[in-house]
Formats: C-alpha cells, sequence, structure tokens
C-alpha cells in the first residue's frame, strides 16, 4: 500500500481540475480575439481575408498545442489521486504558462499585418520561448509525480509519469530550435514547426490512448489497458 498524505497537506484533484478547465477554456476563447475582419477596399475582401493567412497560422497552431494541451491534464489526472502543495503549484505554473499563449499569437499576428520582417522574426521567437517555457513547466509537473507516485492511483504504474518526462524534454528542445530557425531562416519555418510540435505532442500523448505504441517512450501493455479503463471513466 503506498502511504497517503493528512488531510492538512494533501488534497483531493476536483477543485484543481476544475480551475483548470476553466482557465483553458478562457485562454482558448481569447484566442479568437485576434481574428478581426480586415480592412479592405470594396470588392477587395477576398484578397485582404487571404492576406491574414499568418494571423490564420497562429490561431490554429495556438488553438490545436492548447486542445492536446486539455487532453494531457485530463489524461494526467485520471491517473492523479491526491495533490500536494508541490503538484498544485506545478499544476498553477502550467496555466500560468499556458494564460500567455494569446500574447505572442496576438504579436505574431499583428506583425503579419505590418509585414516587416525583423518584427516577424521577434514574433516567432517570442512565441517559441512561451512554448518552451509551457514544456518546461510540464517536466516540473510530471518531475515532481515521478518523484511522488503516492500521490497517483493505485493501479498506475510508479514510473509512469517518470517516462512522460522525455516527451516535454523534447518540446522544449523543439520550440527553442524553432525560434532560432525563424531568427536565422524566416519565420515561416518557425510558425510550420508551431504546427507540427502539437501534432508530435499528440501522437505520444498519454492522453491518446490508441495512439501509435512506437513513441510512447517505454509504456507497458498494462499502462495503456490502464489509461483505457481511467479514460473510459
Amino acid at each position: 500500500m503506498r502511504r497517503r498524505g493528512s488531510i492538512g497537506t494533501r488534497s483531493d484533484t476536483s477543485r484543481a481540475v476544475a480551475f483548470s478547465d476553466a482557465i483553458i477554456a478562457i485562454v482558448i476563447t481569447l484566442l479568437v480575439l485576434d481574428l478581426r475582419p480586415p480592412e479592405a477596399e470594396p470588392g477587395g475582401l477576398l484578397t485582404a481575408l487571404l492576406e491574414e493567412w499568418p494571423t490564420y497560422l497562429a490561431y490554429a497552431a495556438s488553438y490545436v498545442y492548447l486542445a492536446v494541451i486539455w487532453l494531457n491534464h485530463k489524461a494526467a489526472f485520471t491517473r492523479i489521486e491526491e495533490m500536494d502543495r508541490g503538484l498544485q503549484w506545478s499544476n498553477l505554473g502550467i496555466l500560468a504558462t499556458l494564460a500567455l499563449v494569446p500574447w505572442p499569437t496576438a504579436v505574431i499576428a499583428e506583425t503579419a499585418r505590418t509585414g516587416n520582417l525583423a518584427d516577424e522574426r521577434v514574433a516567432v521567437a517570442l512565441y517559441a520561448i512561451v512554448g518552451a517555457l509551457l514544456c518546461l513547466s510540464w517536466l516540473v509537473f510530471f518531475s515532481h509525480l515521478a518523484r511522488h507516485p503516492d500521490l497517483t492511483k493505485e493501479e498506475v504504474d510508479d514510473s509512469y509519469f517518470a517516462r512522460e518526462r522525455p516527451r516535454a524534454i523534447i518540446g522544449v528542445v523543439l520550440y527553442l530550435a524553432a525560434g532560432i530557425a525563424g531568427v536565422l531562416i524566416h519565420p515561416l519555418v518557425a510558425s510550420v514547426v508551431f504546427l507540427l510540435v502539437p501534432t508530435f505532442f499528440a501522437f505520444t500523448s498519454h492522453g491518446f490512448d490508441q495512439g501509435v505504441p512506437l513513441l510512447r517512450f517505454g509504456r507497458t501493455n498494462d499502462d495503456r489497458e490502464s489509461g483505457k479503463r481511467s479514460g473510459d471513466g
């Protein structure tokens, strides 16, 4: 049996999940605010809309990223029995960095409207930094659970969250590499990577229990069966 903490130091996950879901919903909603109607001369609306494609690309990358984060978050908490202060702060760290995502998204959209290449390079670098920080916050979250397996449910393998850490590390590297490529090569290169990174997380996420086994960083069949049972709940 795993040793559980006292009521004074630990709590269940219900309030944290509800609060997190509310924050994620608000952040996703904020992304839409930058999809503004373009200024266009009569008869030129289609051209003006097409010229806004960097805005749409930034929105798509951010929305997919946040959607995958929500799936990761949901799947993680189906495996957590209770929270201590460290895990609460780790979760708040994820939410704090997640709430920043609309900011670099808006900066990319605004610089795309001006068409200044130097500003666009700065914008994608900013987005990359925020993305890397968000992955870093997940690394802290996974590391805390890896050190405290007693916080997870009995059926969850003690090494489960330790095996999730490589995904977060790869995310940090990919976002920083995308930012560097956007500055040194072209912002469009970074934008494409920003779309591909959430795809990587989607295919390796423990929120997708039917995912590709080769990309699951050593998960066992028992882990997958446990995940299916938790997800069905």
